[in-house]
């Protein structure tokens, strides 16, 4: 089993969705989130059934917190997911807005890490709270004395502080450390600070990945978590928001109408991923792995002067540009002289000459769009 070898290009012009829509038919589309993958089987047996039984109603039960309980389990060996401490929600974002909504009010600080997953900024501020940036450091790990100087200058306004936590990180792909995580927990502890940590791309971690409330001294955080990202699920909209044991009070103050949100087919689909899709995500996990060494290998043949950490958090990779002579948005030279589109990196913020490529793609798409990239580069 080869999820990322399975499909053509032909069969991926025939797709409706955002990625392969958005551009002109020329463009190879490496950038928003979405794999070149079919649906692993057993999501596909679930879904299929629901449709012809007519079991197209209202979502409904624990079946989604059970089966992630189950996974987390025994693949991060975290047995603290206690059914009762989650809600189901929409998304994640959806579920992060909502989190904020019982731990803080309009006006309050978040601290986010630039450069980050761009709806940070938005939802937030959407939300009515203020972005509090603390940058990322050297070769994108957390700064932990950038957080806690953030989280002073935050709360020096009076006003409650909340840590907003990409984990693993979305763009740089870097995977948390233990270390680095209990860092985090104790300024946050120190300076009364909530978290709301979005894990999201936990389950496409081979190895290493930590979820934030394994952790001693997390238990008044919240966790956004989804099969969304590791099996392909985007269309089928479900999250799921646990809250650690200390923050039980905070979850039951939720609106009813928040579990509105998620499809039945998205809960079925997140399901039976987190219940039956292990030997699927092995799979990806390989032909991941594999796609991680051929994308380094064609940018030393065709873009030499970048650079990447090749960080295994995520099927995302943030590669700085800055020394191919094209600019501060080099994903705009890419689209129009080569036709390959892969995500700007300045509404990530501080991502200025960056770009994030999507390599969860076949090898020959992936080929051919560096390929063009380096024709880029040298007529530039």
């Amino acid at each position: 089993m080869h999820p990322l070898r399975e499909l053509t290009l032909e069969d991926l012009r025939r797709r409706t969705s955002i990625k392969w829509r958005e551009h002109d038919p020329d463009v190879l589309p490496l950038w928003v989130a979405e794999m070149d993958v079919r649906l692993a089987d057993p999501i596909a047996r679930a879904v299929s059934q629901a449709v012809a039984e007519g079991d197209t109603g209202y979502p409904h039960g624990t079946a989604y917190a059970e089966a992630f309980a189950a996974f987390a389990a025994e693949r991060w060996s975290w047995g603290g997911v206690d059914p009762s401490r989650t809600s189901l929600v929409a998304d994640v974002m959806t579920g992060i807005v909502e989190a904020l909504g019982v731990v803080s009010s309009p006006g309050d600080p978040v601290v986010v890490n630039p450069p980050v997953y761009p709806p940070f900024f938005g939802f937030v501020e959407h939300a009515g709270r203020e972005v509090v940036e603390a940058p990322l450091g050297e070769g994108g790990r957390l700064d932990l004395d950038a957080l806690e100087a953030a989280f002073i200058h935050a709360r020096s306004g009076g006003r409650p502080v909340t840590y907003l936590l990409c984990n693993p990180q979305n763009p740089t792909a870097i995977v948390h450390t233990t270390e680095e995580l209990r860092g985090v927990a104790a300024l946050a502890q120190t300076y009364d600070v909530r978290v709301v940590v979005d894990e999201i791309h936990g389950p496409l971690v081979a190895d290493g990945f930590v979820p934030y409330l394994s952790l001693d001294g997390t238990g008044n955080a919240f966790a956004l978590v989804s099969a969304s990202k590791a099996w392909n699920l985007a269309g089928m909209k479900a999250a799921l928001l646990v809250a650690g044991e200390d923050a039980a009070a905070d979850l039951a103050r939720l609106p009813e109408v928040v579990g509105h949100g998620p499809s039945h087919f998205g809960v079925l689909a997140h399901t039976t991923a987190y219940r039956e899709g292990g030997a699927w995500l092995d799979a990806l996990h390989t032909d991941l792995a594999a796609n991680r060494v051929l994308l380094a290998d064609l940018l030393a043949k065709h873009l030499p002067d970048a650079r990447w950490g090749g960080g295994p958090g995520t099927f995302l990779a943030w590669i700085d540009c800055r020394e191919l002579g094209l600019g501060d948005d080099p994903a705009a030279a890419f689209l129009e002289h080569g036709r390959v589109a892969v995500n700007s990196g300045l509404p990530f913020h501080h991502g200025e000459g960056h770009v994030r490529l999507n390599f969860g793609t076949t090898p020959e798409i992936l080929a051919e769009a560096l390929e063009r990239m380096g024709r880029v580069v040298g007529r530039a």
